[in-house]
């Protein structure tokens, strides 16, 4: 099994920033896609951000030029930079990796606990 834990959420003002980290760790062969989620109460999880090993980086429109997603590929973490937050992007965000476990043929895709993000007007 693959786990994902989550850190860096919190409260944060309107125009301010937080970084979001997804560390993976488990008996992982390789991991592909990377991303981060979010949801709030009564609306579908959407993608806010994923990354490709090879660097494709996909956003939502709703947050292109304010987040940032890298990856280390060495510590299987990605993280999340999130600037000018907006009340809007409060939301529970959810890391998400697409991962190959050793002795296993296929990829599956895991979840993280979610972290929450509150942004004050």
């Amino acid at each position: 099994q693959v786990q994902l834990v989550e850190s860096g959420g919190g409260l944060v003002q309107a125009g301010g920033s937080l970084r979001l980290s997804c560390a993976a760790s488990g008996s992982i062969f390789s991991i592909n896609v990377m991303g981060w989620y979010r949801q709030v109460p009564g609306k579908q999880r959407e993608l806010v951000a994923a990354i490709t090993t090879g660097g494709t980086t996909p956003y939502a429109d709703s947050v292109k030029g304010r987040f940032i997603i890298s990856r280390d590929n060495a510590k299987n973490t990605v993280y999340l930079q999130m600037n000018s937050l907006k009340p809007e992007d409060t939301a529970v965000y959810y890391c998400k990796c697409s991962a190959r476990l050793v002795g296993s043929s296929w990829f599956r895709d895991y979840w993280g606990q979610g972290t929450q993000v509150t942004v004050s007007s």
